[in-house]
């Protein structure tokens, strides 16, 4: 995971600096926008390996902003994921149509996120440890007569 960088696209500060923090905590690397404009020239220029895109953000609604990316030469084949509050009946299969690869609903569920990030990286999730082998219970010493 060591030096993959993730475009966090997301006009409310607060979600911003939560999943940036939950992000970096977890081993990526972030890059900010907090608007549509930005969001395209910060793809251009960071090349990130994943964005993260609301769909509400100002100076570019996150559909707008989903089509250029998937239009532009350098930014086209950065796999997005939309995190959205918007209701996602009609809003889902409009964003995977437009080239994200998967919509994720707000309020985010953080190893929901990290699931479909390592998945769209092709990062193996940790395997869990595996189970000591079980023992059978001591014996009691033979009984002495």
């Amino acid at each position: 995971m060591a030096g993959k960088k993730i475009l966090i696209v997301e006009d409310d500060n607060l979600q911003l600096t939560a999943l940036a923090r939950r992000l970096k905590t977890a081993g990526f690397e972030i890059a900010a926008a907090r608007d549509g404009l930005t969001a395209i020239s910060t793809a251009r220029k960071e090349q990130p390996d994943l964005i993260l895109l609301d769909l509400g953000l100002p100076a570019g609604d996150g559909f707008v902003v989903l089509q250029r990316l998937g239009m532009l030469i350098n930014t086209g084949t950065i796999p997005v994921i939309v995190l959205s509050a918007r209701t996602p009946i009609g809003n889902r299969d409009a964003a995977l149509k437009a080239g994200a690869i998967a919509y994720i609903h707000k309020p985010v569920d953080i190893p929901v996120l990290l699931k479909a990030i390592n998945e769209a990286l092709g990062i193996s999730s940790p395997e869990p440890p595996p189970e000591p082998p079980s023992q059978p219970p001591p014996q009691p010493p033979p009984a002495q007569s």
